[in-house]
């Protein structure tokens, strides 16, 4: 009989074939968010500094720091708090434009900041990565373990997330009408391409995900609801408008998971805790974020004044 393996030791398996899609599907994805950009997009980072600095704060340095502080409190083993760190140093993603907006928050704050969000992290991402988890011993040592070139891990991630990103940003500047055309092709390619991978992941893996599931779901829970109170913190504290705090909530709480994934699968050779931990998060953040939208609308309900937000700042879905 063979013997269970830990969850330390899980590994989540792909051919070389799955390997090399999931470089092309995560510079499909970049490309695909880049398509989708817009000028004014980043007009509200000139009309709005103070908040927009408030906001990239939040994501870019309070949750990784929540995040270490969180590992430090619960002490998990180092590859779940390797996914943990990976987590928070993704950027914002897109769905929590729509929170936002079904939220009554200011969709244009959030689609701001995670236009600006998902810049930033193309450029430094790998820095952040290996910067955080060197702050945390374990995950350090595991590191070490997993013996990555860091040199050409942040060239290649780099390269995968900046070129096409930069080359959507540029079409999407100097040829509108054809980005938007390209992403009505590259979008759902995109999305394709990362659904079927992971259903392939899935379904190789599926013992892994039976076996430390229950491990798994009570941290991303946990990890999950502190990244929605570090965003709405600091918007209530620091910004003090209620739908700009409702639009870093969300912006905090739901990350590009997807995108972290994809970097555990292909530069961290399929770390099964790490990669299950973004998994979880993946499905997890969707249902914690539509909760807390639901718990927004009946507040509202239950409010004698509506929050207003002037019409040319409500836009940008």
């Amino acid at each position: 009989m063979a013997t269970p393996i830990g969850i330390n030791d899980a590994v989540v398996t792909l051919n070389a074939g799955t390997q090399v899609a999931l470089g092309i599907g995560l510079a499909i994805m970049m490309f695909s968010v880049a398509l989708g950009l817009k000028a004014e997009d980043f007009a509200f980072l000139k009309t709005h500094p103070r908040s927009m600095v408030i906001g990239l704060f939040a994501q870019i340095i309070a949750l990784p720091a929540v995040t270490l502080l969180l590992i430090h409190l619960i002490n998990p083993e180092p590859g779940i708090a390797l996914g943990m760190m990976i987590v928070a140093c993704c950027p914002g993603g897109n769905v929590s434009n729509l929170y936002t907006r079904l939220s009554r928050g200011h969709t244009a704050f959030s689609v701001a900041l995670t236009t600006c969000s998902s810049l930033f992290s193309a450029a430094v991402l790998p820095f952040a990565i290996l910067f955080w988890t060197g702050l945390y011993e374990p995950t350090r040592e595991l590191v070490k373990t997993i013996d990555i070139d860091r040199g050409s891990f942040i060239m290649q991630t780099s390269i995968t997330l900046l070129l096409p990103l930069l080359s959507g940003f540029a079409l999407a500047h100097l040829k509108p009408r054809l980005a938007q055309k390209l992403l009505k092709v590259f979008m759902p390619l995109a999305v394709a391409l990362l659904i079927t991978l992971v259903a392939v992941g899935v379904g190789t893996n599926t013992s892994l995900l039976v076996d430390f599931g229950t491990t798994i779901l009570p941290i991303v829970a946990l990890h999950n609801a502190s990244a929605f109170l570090t965003g709405w913190l600091t918007g209530a504290f620091l910004i003090k408008n209620r739908a700009k705090a409702r639009a870093l909530t969300f912006e905090v709480g739901i990350q590009n998971s997807g995108l972290g994934l994809l970097i555990v699968l292909s530069q961290f050779k399929g770390l099964g805790s790490a990669a299950l931990i973004l998994a979880t998060w993946s499905v997890w953040h969707l249902l914690g974020g539509f909760t807390l939208m639901t718990v927004f609308r009946a507040k509202d309900r239950m409010q004698p004044t509506p929050i207003l937000i002037p019409r040319e700042e409500q836009n940008g879905l």
